[in-house]
């Protein structure tokens, strides 16, 4: 694999310079491009579908923030919206009409949903959703799936052992054996293990939690049943159900991937386009348990700049402008997501390169594979299956003809309501000049 160090060098010196402050010289562990080799690209400026680096490189932008940009960059309703909220406060430490708009926003979208406490990260929402899970049962087991990333709270840092249920390990120094063992792992589309788990254990169950599409992994999608046979065993056994749709949420369908699949979960953990590219996270759900959460009830949950204004402009403006008009242009971005998909499916038939493409929504993911057998349906056959080095070509060989996709073979793409055909098309001549090359 080979990058054009000219094409990137303001990037490379700004790594250069990161690094001595900075560990690894990120903010998150992906955006080292460890998974592609070679120097992060620093970015200066977005606007619609489009991103350029400092280098003043051009890209169609298909990361958009990982998932929260469903309108693209800088759209100029919601950059003037927080423009002028920021105007009147950024934040006040105290309640404002916008988090309840935003809250009765949200409820009318998501069918499953009676009450919401906004937070700041899906990591955020995810612990305590979690926490208001033991407190509701009186249980301390929380049942998680291999491959599935929750956020980076101790009791989530877990992975896996053989593919049957096991007792969890750290997954990260720091994280205490004692609070890794009261997760329990189990391959994401296993529906057995999990029975066979419920059986021995159940009593002991606080909740299951699980990614509606496991796109921490690549883009996985849930056997026929498997949702449906969790929410139906955890019924069973007195165990919470937490959907965590911090991706999925807004972006698979306007009520998120249970409004799709019909599904009805206890707890919802949501994200990314709830905010509008400002950081936010929430867990809502069913009212017996979020009355529960502190003051209403004695789960202590608490954030200085939960439901901060600008926060709450952002993402009350990006879902009123994505689903105007009956979603039309929701409905469109799904389209434009389809022909993608399609597009790349047909590429790897005509040069024979082993592809396995997934779409739900404005939702995609690609892998490489490495025989033309195989298939991925969980994390195991992720880390056998999935050809990284290849993938790292194909990256760079789209960044050098301006398209710029996920710098890690294992994370979703998205595509906002700014994309246009045109784009797609460009996208496709691109991919086929990589796999060309390939």
């Amino acid at each position: 694999m080979s990058v054009a160090t000219e094409r990137y060098a303001r990037s490379q010196a700004n790594f250069a310079a990161a690094q001595a402050v900075i560990p690894g010289g990120v903010n998150s562990p992906v955006r080292a491009f460890r998974g592609v080799g070679g120097t992060p690209i620093f970015f200066d400026r977005g606007q619609g579908a489009y991103v350029w680096d400092v280098d003043g490189n051009r890209y169609i932008d298909y990361v958009l923030s990982w998932g929260p940009l469903l309108l693209g960059h800088a759209h100029p309703t919601v950059a003037q919206a927080i423009a002028e909220q920021a105007q009147r406060g950024t934040s006040f430490g105290a309640p404002t009409e916008l988090e309840t708009e935003l809250a009765r926003l949200v409820i009318d979208l998501v069918p499953s949903i009676e009450q919401i406490r906004f937070v700041n990260s899906g990591t955020e929402a995810t612990m305590s959703a979690l926490r208001l899970a033991r407190a509701a049962t009186g249980r301390r087991l929380i049942v998680k799936f291999t491959g599935c990333y929750h956020g980076h709270a101790d009791m989530l840092l877990v992975q896996a052992g053989s593919g049957v249920a096991t007792l969890g390990l750290p997954d990260s120094p720091g994280v205490p054996p004692a609070v890794a063992a009261e997760t329990i792992t189990v391959e994401y589309n296993d529906l057995d293990a999990v029975a066979n788990l419920f059986a021995n254990r159940g009593a002991e169950i606080a909740a299951v939690i699980v990614e509606p599409i496991a796109a921490n992994m690549g883009f996985v999608l849930p056997k026929p049943g498997f949702l449906s046979g969790l929410r139906e065993m955890t019924q069973r056994y007195g165990a919470i159900f937490i959907l965590d749709e911090v991706m999925t949420g807004f972006r698979v369908a306007p009520g998120g991937a249970q409004a799709l699949w019909g599904l009805d979960p206890d707890l919802t953990c949501l994200g990314k386009v709830i905010g509008g590219g400002l950081p936010v996270g929430a867990y809502a759900g069913k009212r017996q348990y979020m009355q529960l959460v502190a003051p209403a009830g004695p789960m202590y949950q608490a954030g200085t700049l939960s439901g901060n204004p600008l926060a709450m402009i952002a993402g009350l403006t990006t879902l009123r402008t994505a689903f105007a008009n009956d979603g039309a242009a929701f409905e469109q971005a799904v389209t434009l997501t389809t022909n993608l998909a399609n597009g790349l499916r047909d590429l790897g038939t005509r040069y024979r390169i082993p592809l396995q493409v997934g779409n739900v929504g404005t939702m995609f993911g690609c892998y490489f594979l490495r025989h033309p057998d195989a298939q991925i349906t969980n994390y195991a056959e992720a880390k056998a299956n999935a050809d990284t080095q290849r993938y790292a070509r194909f990256f760079w060989a789209m960044a050098e003809r301006g398209v710029y996709l996920a710098p890690s073979q294992f994370e979703a793409g998205f595509v906002s309501t700014a994309h246009t055909a045109a784009d797609i098309e460009q996208t496709l001549a691109a991919a086929e000049e990589a796999f060309a090359q390939l």
